[in-house]
């Protein structure tokens, strides 16, 4: 088993820590299935359907924005083979489209508007294109895969996220394609060094399913192995399967991380985890779906679950055919962000004492007010348990509890609990395994004067970066 010395080696590229600290995005799924009322299309449609009259590019990311997200991730092109943009290697592509005269280009529209609005900018390009007849070629197909990933990372400003799935089924000509996943790596760095590669890539993995489904325990250190997960062509998703979309996460992929689970292993990874599901039942916009969008506390339930437990959150949220976002989804990401703004931002360790009687002076529990990376409460010795109290400056009514590790030294925290105390009685209200890069504890019901984080169990001397305890919003 590794020792815990050689776990904590194992820490963030600066881009996945940029990563990370985007938290919650968006997904947009839009083009043929937009207008064929499908979920995958299988390359025969005629782009003379594509054609969003209305569609205004700031509608959507002001929509993402109101609800807390940092960035977007487009679906360039889908399974179907279908360009948002004018590339110049298919006529597939909205070039061929009534919309604009066939001038139109969405990618370079969407990646305007996140600019304008200070969001980042992320796009999806399916390898398996079911349009293109030399799909399964070897060679030539992947040669007409890069220079549409080039055309994406070239023209089109600072990409943060290159989300590439592993969906791989038979071409025109019957053949299935082997993804040449290391070139497609090596173009991203060449052109995009700071963009993370994410689920059939080395910087960002999928969680295991699309329900919004989270672990208990999300580890970040986790075996090399894991990376080949999804892009394993006999893994892929050959069809649109609406049980895979549901699926939860079953006993056996619980736990990829503990020391448990690390036992025999000898190539470790940083490879955190991203939570992605739609605010709707399918991906692409469907007219009998616009009653069924995910319901608030659905969203909060996801947002704790992934960005409170050391995740980040990718939420798809689908255009209609008009190219606008439906008035119910549009409602919805603005009670989300209504909801995120009152629950987090009068922190009650602003005006708190905290102390600690295994503090290192040059690292002092004050430092956990600091919602940054660069400072950091710790010990002063690594005996067993380290107590912090935070007494606040009155009694609350408790809402969450936020703590935060200084990540870029690895993920160190193995075991804590919170204890509340109102009165004479300290009452322990919360045992945890992983805290990571963020850990967001709902601590609604308790009241209390004092709040007192209990460490029972770390690798090496533990590093919070950040504590935050938030009342109950009105």
């Amino acid at each position: 088993m590794p020792t815990d010395q050689e776990l904590i080696k194992i820490v963030p590229s600066s881009r996945q820590l940029a990563y990370q600290a985007t938290e919650f995005y968006a997904f947009f799924h839009f083009g043929m299935n937009t207008y064929t009322n499908r979920e995958w299309g299988d390359g025969t449609e005629t782009p003379q359907i594509f054609n969003p009259t209305e569609f205004v590019a700031d509608q959507w990311v002001s929509a993402a924005q109101n609800a807390g997200m940092k960035g977007v991730i487009l679906t360039c092109k889908h399974h179907d083979g279908f360009c948002l943009w004018p590339t110049r290697y298919t006529s597939h592509s909205v070039v061929s489209s009534p919309w604009k005269n066939g001038r139109g280009d969405v990618v370079w529209e969407v990646s305007e508007a996140c600019r304008r609005y200070g969001m980042k900018f992320g796009i999806y390009l399916s390898p398996w294109d079911r349009n293109k007849p030399c799909y399964g070629s070897g060679k030539e197909y992947d040669d007409y895969y890069l220079a549409q990933l080039t055309e994406l990372l070239t023209g089109y400003g600072d990409i943060f996220s290159v989300w590439l799935d592993g969906a791989c089924g038979e071409g025109p000509n019957g053949k299935k394609q082997i993804y040449d996943w290391k070139r497609y790596y090596e173009c991203v760095r060449k052109y995009q060094p700071d963009a993370c590669i994410c689920v059939c890539g080395p910087d960002i993995r999928w969680c295991g399913n699309e329900a919004g489904d989270v672990r208990k325990s999300e580890w970040s250190v986790v075996p090399a192995r894991t990376a080949l997960a999804e892009s394993v062509q006999e893994r892929s998703q050959q069809t649109d399967d609406k049980e895979f979309r549901m699926r939860r996460i079953t006993s056996d992929m619980e736990d990829l991380g503990s020391r448990r689970a690390l036992e025999g292993e000898t190539n470790l990874i940083w490879y955190p985890a991203e939570v992605n599901t739609s605010i709707r039942p399918g991906w692409f916009y469907h007219p009998e779906e616009d009653d069924q969008v995910k319901s608030l506390e659905e969203l909060i339930y996801i947002y704790i679950g992934a960005v409170g437990g050391n995740a980040t959150f990718l939420l798809n949220i689908p255009p209609m055919p008009n190219g606008l976002l439906h008035e119910n989804d549009v409602k919805r990401l603005e009670e989300f962000g209504s909801w995120k703004k009152k629950s987090f931002t009068h922190n009650l360790m602003s005006t708190a004492h905290i102390f600690s009687e295994n503090e290192d002076p040059t690292h002092p529990v004050s430092d956990l007010t600091d919602d940054t990376s660069e400072t950091w409460f710790q010990p002063e010795s690594s005996e067993l348990p380290v107590e912090i109290t935070i007494c606040l400056d009155g009694s609350y009514n408790l809402g969450y509890l936020v703590l935060k590790e200084a990540v870029c030294y690895s993920q160190r925290v193995e075991k804590f609990e919170i204890f509340v105390k109102e009165g004479e009685i300290w009452n322990s209200i919360y045992t945890g395994t992983v805290i990571g890069y963020k850990k967001i504890i709902s601590v609604k019901g308790q009241k209390a004067q004092k709040v007192k984080i209990v460490l029972h169990d770390f690798r090496v001397l533990p590093l919070l970066s950040f504590v935050g305890i938030y009342p109950e919003s009105l």
